[in-house]
């Protein structure tokens, strides 16, 4: 039976719009204070396993709390438990910045509240992100068969590199398999270098070509040359001998800018090679760091025969000052990736989409949902320009080329890698135990913090090495004039 009223509603919490601004004001302000405090503070936490879980209450809160308790909780039990990627003596892994601009932009896309699956779920989510993607293309020089307006291109917003990874391969898989039908899927084969990150094995686990992380026929390993960059002869002879003995291959990834020294493979020499050998496979290129030094026309020679490649991406959350999460990724191909990844359920159609007249992003990534990420890029190009983007890029070449002046100049320590960017490799002429002291040393005072790499040696075997990898938003000359004083003690007290 019908009922004669509507329920009774019952409380709920909302913030009222004068206490959300006042809110908005406090939290902006402890973001500020965080940013512009943030080179008073060590770079490293000095948390153990399990301590900051156990700050915090096992139950969740019955009844509202004031967000006086949250904000206190982020002094005392978050703030001290953080590695401080935004330090200037952050010099691990590779950078991740942010920016007031791109965090400005996460508050509105927070706000907005915009569900970008489909054209029709968003206009403004799909066509800005269309527009902001062609605006990067062609700031980093992309050839026009990569951008929207092209006959076959574009180029969306993924998560990471590595779901770019995964999206091509499986546009590569589908290309291969449709190309010839009678494939046996258990004789594709990936190729990348050995130098390659480690997402391009997860992306051929994830897509059924190997059977775990350190399948060797799944994922061909080329080898690399004295510059630690992908050799073109070895890949050759491998896709002789391979297709000789039943292999099949399905994608070619090459690197702009690997994990380990930022070498860069032969994008030209490698795809001419892999089309004289195989023809159409899909060619991926990953440039997730040091595709951000593409805004600067100097570093173009990186990407020579790009033009001949099916897909590139870049990551402009590690080095471009847009908040993480925000990899940028285009496709000369854009049919055959839809194809690879479109279904299309009853509950999504829609007359937009059935007139084939917009784009929908869901059909270009794993996920169906997706967040109004292009706000970041669009926020972060107009407020700096290509101008301070460009400068932003150079100020931390130049302060690397300064410090690898430095090391070259020491008696006991050694270039490792040649240098492409704003990476240096080095280690300790006295060897690994040397290095490993020097690295343990320089880290273990909290207030700089450094990673390291395992190279190729030129003499065979393998070479453990320090890496410094400069670019912070904050990071000046004067930081690294720091570090290199750091550096000479630490080399004397192990030398």
């Amino acid at each position: 039976m019908p009922k004669d009223s509507p329920p009774e509603e019952l409380p709920v919490p909302h913030m009222a719009g004068g206490e959300f601004r006042e809110l908005a004001a406090r939290a902006a302000a402890w973001v500020d204070d965080y940013l512009s405090g943030v080179e008073a503070h060590p770079v490293q936490h000095a948390r153990t396993p399990g301590q900051t879980e156990a700050m915090l209450p096992v139950a969740p809160p019955e009844m509202p709390e004031g967000l006086d308790r949250i904000f206190e909780e982020l002094d005392r039990v978050v703030a001290p438990a953080l590695t401080n990627w935004q330090h200037p003596m952050f010099f691990g892994y590779f950078p991740c910045n942010t920016s007031h601009p791109a965090i400005l932009a996460e508050l509105v896309i927070a706000g907005l509240g915009q569900q970008g699956m489909l054209w029709s779920t968003s206009p403004a989510c799909t066509e800005v992100e269309t527009r902001m993607l062609d605006w990067m293309g062609r700031a980093i020089g992309l050839p026009a068969a990569f951008l929207s307006d092209s006959a076959c291109g574009g180029g969306c917003i993924q998560g990471t590199a590595s779901e770019s990874a995964l999206v091509a391969l499986v546009a590569a898989r589908d290309r291969a398999l449709r190309a010839n039908p009678e494939t046996d899927p258990r004789s594709l084969g990936v190729y990348t270098s050995t130098q390659a990150h480690s997402s391009i094995a997860k992306a051929a686990m994830v897509a059924g070509i190997a059977r775990h992380a350190h399948d060797e026929k799944g994922v061909r390993l080329v080898p690399v040359d004295e510059r630690c960059q992908m050799d073109p002869g070895a890949l050759g002879a491998m896709l002789d001998a391979d297709l000789a003995a039943g292999i099949t291959p399905v994608m070619l990834s090459l690197t702009l800018g690997t994990t380990a020294s930022t070498a860069v493979d032969p994008i030209d020499a490698c795809t001419r090679i892999w089309r004289e050998k195989v023809g159409d496979p899909w060619v991926h290129v990953d440039a997730a760091h040091s595709g951000a030094t593409l805004v600067c026309p100097e570093y173009r020679w990186q990407a020579k025969g790009i033009e001949l490649t099916d897909s590139f991406c870049f990551n402009p959350h590690k080095w471009l000052l847009t908040t993480f999460d925000c990899d940028l990724f285009w496709t000369r191909d854009r049919e055959g990736l839809v194809r690879s990844l479109s279904i299309t359920p009853e509950y999504l159609r829609n007359e937009a989409t059935d007139s084939g007249a917009v784009t929908d992003y869901r059909d270009w990534q794993i996920p169906l949902g997706r967040r109004f990420r292009a706000l970041k890029l669009w926020f972060v190009m107009r407020h700096y320009g290509l101008e301070g983007l460009r400068n932003h890029i150079r100020n931390h070449c130049a302060q690397a080329e300064w410090l690898e002046s430095k090391i070259d100049a020491h008696p006991t320590l050694r270039a490792a890698a040649e240098r492409t960017s704003n990476l240096v490799c080095f280690d300790h002429a006295s060897g690994e135990a040397a290095t490993r002291a020097m690295l343990a040393a320089l880290n273990d005072r909290r207030d700089v913090f450094l990673t390291h790499a395992v190279l190729p040696a030129a003499e065979g075997g393998s070479r453990f090495v320090i890496r410094v990898a400069i670019g912070a938003l904050t990071t000046e000359p004067r930081h690294i004039e720091a570090l290199w004083r750091l550096i000479e003690r630490a080399a004397e007290s192990v030398g």
